[in-house]
Order: C-alpha cells, then sequence, then structure tokens
C-alpha cells in the first residue's frame, strides 16, 4: 500500500477530486496549510501598502491506495493541478505500512 501527500493550489482541488474519483479512489482527506517553496512567498499589495506573503495557501490530500493504483493516481493529480507557473505543488509517494478501518476492523487494502 501507498500513503500518497499531495500538496496544491486550492483553486485546483475539485478539479484533482474529480479525477481522482475517475481512476478509482475510494476516499480522499483534505487538509488546508500554508507554505512555501522555491517561489519563497510572494509580494501584495494591500491599501497602497506592499508587503511580503512568506506563507502561500495551500491544501494537502492524504490518499491511500492499494500498489497497483499509485502510479496513476500520482499521474491523476499531476494532470489535474498543473497550471504551468511556479508553486503548483509536490506530490509525495510514502510506503503504508499498515491500516485499519475503524468501524470494522478491516485490515490493510481491505480497509482502503
Amino acid at each position: 500500500m501507498k500513503l500518497i501527500l499531495a500538496i496544491v493550489k486550492p483553486f485546483k482541488l475539485d478539479e484533482v477530486r474529480d479525477a481522482l474519483i475517475a481512476v478509482g479512489v475510494h476516499g480522499v482527506t483534505v487538509s488546508e496549510v500554508k507554505g512555501f517553496g522555491r517561489q519563497r512567498g510572494q509580494t501584495e499589495i494591500y491599501r497602497g501598502t506592499e508587503y511580503r506573503v512568506h506563507f502561500l495557501p495551500k491544501v494537502m490530500l492524504h490518499i491511500a491506495v492499494p500498489d497497483s493504483l499509485a502510479d496513476r493516481v500520482v499521474e491523476a493529480i499531476q494532470a489535474a493541478a498543473a497550471t504551468g507557473r511556479i508553486g503548483d505543488g509536490k506530490i509525495f509517494v510514502l510506503d503504508l505500512m499498515h491500516a485499519v478501518r475503524v468501524r470494522t476492523g478491516e485490515i490493510d487494502e481491505a480497509a482502503l
């Protein structure tokens, strides 16, 4: 099993969700996060005053999938989240050792 963590721009969330459903993902957890990457934030102007925003708003998706689905999920996220501009996000794929569905006690892939 794999745990996929994807950090994307907030306005791309619906497109990413639709792409994930299309490849067979059954569940996603989404968190609102802030961060910076190579762009190191951005400059904003508010009421005529320029100020620097160091942490930009993003959303992080946590997706647990069987190994057989991981590559398709990564490709779907990348295609749906891309704008071609800096700050599109990152995707991390980690090994998931164990999963348990709380309600039924199902384990590992059956719990996904």
